[in-house]
């Protein structure tokens, strides 16, 4: 997983959050990196205090902040921005459509930070920027297998490649469950601890299917067999049939499968001819949606067992 950083051109290109930026000036610094969401209004930093100044964030330039500028000495103002523009400020950004004063503009031009404005309030733009970056830097990786929602639960298959991962998703899509990715999925962490995956754009909705080849299932199936992402739930790995192999039969040991930190139940299903697997995946759905509502099959089938024992009458040997 490699540090995300988003350009300061990148908010300027927007068009999908209505961030609705412009450039006032400092151009050259367009290619600044911003690596957290954070946003901060410079406040005292415009008198000259920077003991608290981040400039690593975004510093978003209110009414208040801009008003603050025109009315003390413009000797004074030069002074305290100039101040400001010495460090390594990644933007300035102007809210309420309001236009700088020249020497901020000037100041900015000379020490390359771009200055952009919106005709946002300063609260509403703050709710836009934020997401935009919160979705934008979120921590992603990417995986080979395939993810499908079976009843409301996001089943990520993986295994290795021809082992039939695509059939059983096939499979599942017949059954009326959903297809979000096939192939490569592409996976993103939400905070606190959720992941959400989804398919690259330029192979979304197909699947490829040994024999067959490329297929759109959007197209052979309707709308209702597809969907664009999904928070992955669990991990269901296939793996060939080794008689040699201890496979775990009374599902009392929880194992869990960790992507960008967040661990996942994690089953594996041993693939042999003669198996269901669509079916198997299913129960696993379901079974994965009781231990949501607090009950576990196998630990209530364990407990049960014991307390038999427990309770066994001795001494019945007969001579």
């Amino acid at each position: 997983m490699n540090t995300i950083s988003l350009s300061i051109k990148d908010l300027l290109d927007d068009k999908v959050y209505g961030l609705d930026l412009k450039l006032f000036a400092g151009e050259k610094g367009l290619s600044h990196r911003l690596y957290s969401s954070r946003i901060q209004k410079p406040g005292l930093a415009l008198t000259g205090y920077t003991e608290h100044l981040h400039p690593d964030r975004l510093q978003v330039l209110g009414n208040t902040e801009i008003s603050y500028l025109r009315q003390i000495p413009e000797e004074s103002a030069i002074v305290y921005i100039e101040k400001l523009c010495t460090f390594p400020i990644s933007c300035f950004i102007v809210t309420k459509g309001l236009n700088p004063p020249a020497f901020l503009k000037k100041a900015a031009e000379n020490a390359g930070i771009p200055l952009l404005g919106t005709p946002h309030q300063s609260s509403t733009f703050i709710s836009l920027i934020t997401k935009f970056l919160e979705e934008s830097l979120l921590p992603t990786t990417h995986i080979h297998g395939v993810l499908v929602d079976v009843l409301g639960v996001g089943v990520l298959l993986l295994g290795k490649s021809g082992i039939g991962k695509s059939e059983c998703a096939l499979d599942l899509v017949i059954r009326g469950h959903r297809l979000v990715a096939d192939d490569i999925i592409h996976v993103k962490k939400k905070m606190p601890a959720a992941l959400v995956g989804q398919a690259a754009e330029t192979i979304q909705y197909h699947m490829e299917i040994r024999g067959l080849g490329i297929i759109n299932i959007k197209d052979l199936y309707g709308v209702s067999s597809i969907r664009e992402k999904k928070i992955i739930d669990m991990v269901l790995e296939l793996v060939e049939w080794d008689p040699d192999q201890e496979y775990d039969r009374l599902g009392i040991d929880d194992r869990v499968y960790t992507i960008l930190g967040v661990e996942l139940p994690h089953l594996m299903i041993p693939v042999r001819p003669g198996r269901n697997l669509t079916s198997i995946i299913e129960v696993a759905a379901r079974n994965f949606l009781l231990k949501g509502m607090g009950y576990y099959s196998a630990r209530d089938f364990h407990e049960k067992l014991l307390a038999r024992m427990e309770v066994r009458p001795l001494g019945n040997e007969v001579e």
